[in-house]
């Protein structure tokens, strides 16, 4: 006898046989016990989620002679007859094929004859969606009023495409995607059958990459399996036969990405390449990845959500410190997006580098949400002493090595006292007009006061203003301005006006604030 595929040997015979679908069950078995039973069914779903062996067993229980609790025998002569494709009662239709009126017009003239066996005569119209219109309308009536011996069920992935007068006519039931736990849980299951040895972790990722389809799931176990036949299937075999990565490379991409090193990020790509992993399942698996570190940073209990063993998740909670929630959310958007066009992509390889180096470099990305992460991308380059290209005017910072290794030892300058800090606030509009471009356009908005003794204080409108002003590289660049112009040393405080308070241009609302915020009383200056 041939091979069998493990979706069509182990294909539900009854209703218990059923997995993650059980508000659907119960309501149809219901209604068998009960007699209840429509004349129009519309099953709809993802595929692999079980609509089609829900119906073939929906028919078996409804012409059964001796059903258990609503569920067909499976002993019965008709049983037996429907499991084995031979009923002339159970009608399968694949509408993707048979969709023009003349094939609904041949159901139109079967179903005025009864049954030769059994209650019902059941149509099962698979992909019904692709019906033409004219398909629909001729179906519209024969729905509407079948004779009491027939019984419609329709199954679909896309519902939306379904006219609504179909719709109206028939009860729906939406099959849910099945959960990685209870497809984990089948596949065990038909494992020890099978006498198999394979890796429980092997099994979670397989559940997970079936994406909710238990059909896909088996015909990947399948694969997997047969590839390493007389072997014991690991975690890695797994790995290798889907061309997947493990978490650990997603882990040593994030860091290098962080750290805006494209020569590094590219590197990996082309050793994954080399490996021969697949590309569209390396931007699906690290925008999971990605999630992963979203929900770990929204909340501490996530264990029973995220589908990692203790060791990943603890990387993950140390990776989630490292990353901030803009920067997080921009590559998911980032790959959310790569992974839909790598679906239709030719160049998947170019397409994925591009999308990586975006990530590396994102001056080269105009959107609205990648405006902090340029920020800290300069303020990198302005910390390690790196040149910052800019149009005319920009202030170009870069390092001496000669004068790293022997620096020339800095006058000791005398501190400023109260009197001079207030000179200073008064002429800052002056003395800002020299800072690098950056620094200038958000010392505009600033408000000065002379603080306590020698301290000079900026007010800014909002926390990323104070954030960019604040950094020490900034801090330190207006503490030599004021030295340039003063000869005075001025210690530098920054702040910001609190949420929900407005950014007045008046004196005395300003002094205000100040005063609440630091307990001290201010004398605020401006030009």
């Amino acid at each position: 006898m041939s091979y069998m595929a493990l979706y069509r040997k182990f294909r539900p015979d009854e209703f218990e046989d059923v997995k993650g679908q059980d508000a659907i069950v119960a309501t149809l078995k219901n209604q068998i016990k009960s007699d209840r039973v429509g004349h129009a069914y519309l099953f709809c779903g993802t595929r692999g989620t079980g609509k089609t062996s829900v119906a073939k067993i929906f028919a078996k229980a409804v012409n059964c002679e001796h059903p258990q609790e609503g569920s067909p025998c499976g002993k019965c002569e008709t049983c037996r007859t429907i499991a084995a494709g031979n009923s002339m009662n159970v009608i399968e239709i694949d509408a993707a094929s048979n969709n023009g009126v003349d094939n609904i017009r041949e159901i139109r003239e079967e179903v005025s004859y009864r049954p030769t066996e059994g209650r019902y005569k059941v149509y099962i119209i698979d992909e019904v969606h692709m019906l033409s219109i004219g398909a629909f309308n001729a179906l519209l009536k024969t729905l509407e009023e079948p004779p009491e011996y027939v019984i419609f069920i329709l199954a679909t992935t896309e519902a939306h495409k379904i006219p609504v007068t179909i719709l109206s006519r028939c009860q729906r039931y939406d099959f849910k995607r099945i959960s990685i736990e209870t497809i984990s849980a089948r596949l065990m299951e038909l494992i020890e059958k099978e006498k198999w040895q394979v890796e429980e972790k092997a099994v979670r990722y397989i559940a997970r990459v079936a994406d909710g389809s238990m059909r896909d799931a088996l015909s990947l176990l399948d694969q997997c399996a047969a590839f390493y036949i007389g072997e014991a299937l690991t975690y890695d075999h797994v790995l290798e036969v889907l061309g997947a990565v493990d978490t650990e490379v997603f882990s040593r991409l994030l860091r290098e990405l962080l750290e805006f090193d494209a020569r590094a990020v590219i590197e990996t790509v082309d050793e994954l390449v080399s490996e021969g992993r697949e590309l569209s399942q390396l931007a699906s698996d690290f925008t999971w990845y990605l999630r992963n570190l979203l929900l770990v940073k929204c909340s501490d209990n996530m264990e029973d959500v995220l589908d990692v063993s203790t060791e990943n998740l603890a990387r993950l909670k140390e990776e989630a410190l490292l990353i901030k929630d803009d920067t997080l959310m921009r590559y998911i958007r980032i790959f959310s997006d790569l992974t839909n066009q790598l679906k239709y992509a030719s160049q998947k390889r170019v397409l994925l580098e591009i999308a990586l180096i975006k990530l590396c470099r994102p001056e080269m990305e105009p959107a609205e949400d990648t405006m902090l992460e340029r920020i800290r991308a300069v303020e990198k380059k302005l910390e390690e002493g790196l040149t910052v290209a800019g149009g005319a005017g920009e202030r170009i910072v870069y390092r001496d090595r000669e004068a790293e290794e022997k620096p020339a030892k800095k006058p000791e300058l005398p501190q400023a006292l109260n009197e001079e800090v207030k000179a200073v606030a008064a002429d800052f509009r002056i003395i800002a007009n020299d800072a690098s471009p950056m620094l200038r356009t958000y010392l505009k908005k600033a408000r000065l006061s002379a603080g306590d003794g020698s301290r000079l204080m900026i007010v800014l409108p909002d926390e990323v203003s104070a954030g960019v002003v604040g950094s020490d590289a900034h801090k330190e660049e207006i503490k030599e301005l004021i030295a340039g112009k003063t000869g005075r040393k001025v210690e530098i405080d920054v702040c910001h006006v609190e949420e929900g308070r407005r950014f007045e241009d008046s004196f005395a609302d300003i002094e205000a604030y100040i005063k609440e915020a630091v307990h001290m009383d201010l004398t605020v200056e401006d030009d």
